[in-house]
């Protein structure tokens, strides 16, 4: 073999070294941000929504959070900061049909802002961290068809965007950090399971909102998307985004990528051959690993709320 054929051998295997690891590199990240230039404000989380909707990502809410941080705080981190929620409806019944779990990721979440350089960024979740999160095999072919559809809806609404390098190493382990709960259901006389569920959420919605919780976003899993293709498997299934001011202010303030976990999803189902019902979420060590959050003001306040959280369930199944 000539010396110029091993040459070009040699650059070839070492071009597909590098780009192998490149590609590694990529889906190990967890949050990706996709910025543009926005300095005639042409970009909005208008115009992002759209772009979401006209590609099967259905945006469920779209909350512009400077109006209620600037009531409550007096002071916004950013001109724009939005968090939304979206979902596409087969992608979801495929997964939930194999994965139950991926209610914690029912709906997605991105956050939208507009830095001091006026620069419009949106942070969503890798296909790595809707895998690892949920435990879901990285080798699925719905969760890859999902995080591909995210890349293109983000394409489409920051048509001259790029993804923005981010200089933090996740500490997760490829730990999931999920927290869920189970319990074994015992109906009173005749009372129904639909009686069980009303008088559960309700029980369960007054507590959060005493401490300061808001849901955004209630979704009936079950009429919204598994009675469009026939599958009646649950007595119920639903899906509640959570959020709490006093805790995506601070988070946010340096590091707004964090939105791409809020608000957080909180599953709740039961199966209709079982007794026992399934409740569950993404911890925040989430945040904490993906981000690398070290600051006590963003991480005292994310680990309270989840202990709120858990407290109020773990008292509710006692």
């Amino acid at each position: 073999m000539k010396k110029s054929t091993l040459h070009i051998l040699f650059i070839g295997f070492f071009s597909f070294f590098i780009i192998q690891n490149i590609e590694a590199r990529d889906i190990e990240q967890d949050i990706q941000v996709y910025t543009m230039p926005n300095y005639k404000n042409k970009i909005t989380p208008q115009t992002i929504e759209e772009a979401f909707n006209s590609l099967g990502l259905d945006v469920v809410g779209n909350n512009d959070m400077n109006k209620p941080f600037l009531q409550r705080f007096k002071k916004v981190h950013y001109k724009v900061y939005n968090l939304a929620m979206f979902m596409n409806s087969d992608l979801s019944f495929r997964l939930l049909k194999k994965y139950p779990q991926f209610g914690a990721l029912l709906p997605l979440t991105m956050s939208i802002w507009q830095d001091k350089n006026n620069n419009i960024n949106i942070s969503t979740l890798t296909f790595h961290a809707m895998a690892r999160s949920t435990q879901i095999p990285d080798d699925d072919p719905d969760l890859r068809a999902y995080a591909k559809l995210i890349h293109n809806a983000l394409k489409k609404a920051l048509p001259q965007g790029k993804f923005k390098k981010l200089h933090v190493k996740s500490t997760h382990k490829n730990r999931s950090y999920q927290i869920n709960f189970s319990v074994n259901i015992v109906l009173g006389k005749d009372e129904g399971i639909e009686d069980y569920i009303d008088d559960f959420e309700e029980e369960f919605e007054g507590e959060m909102e005493s401490l300061g919780f808001l849901f955004p976003n209630i979704t009936n899993v079950q009429d919204e998307i598994f009675d469009e293709y026939e599958y009646n498997i649950y007595d119920f299934y639903h899906t509640y985004s959570i959020c709490k001011f006093d805790v995506i202010y601070p988070v946010s303030k340096l590091h707004p990528e964090a939105g791409a976990w809020a608000p957080c999803s909180y599953y709740i189902y039961k199966k209709k051959d079982e007794n026992k019902m399934y409740m569950g979420f993404l911890g925040v060590n989430n945040w904490i690993s993906t981000l690398n959050i070290t600051d006590e003001a963003s991480i005292k306040p994310l680990k309270e709320a989840q202990g709120m959280i858990q407290k109020i369930i773990y008292d509710m199944i006692e």
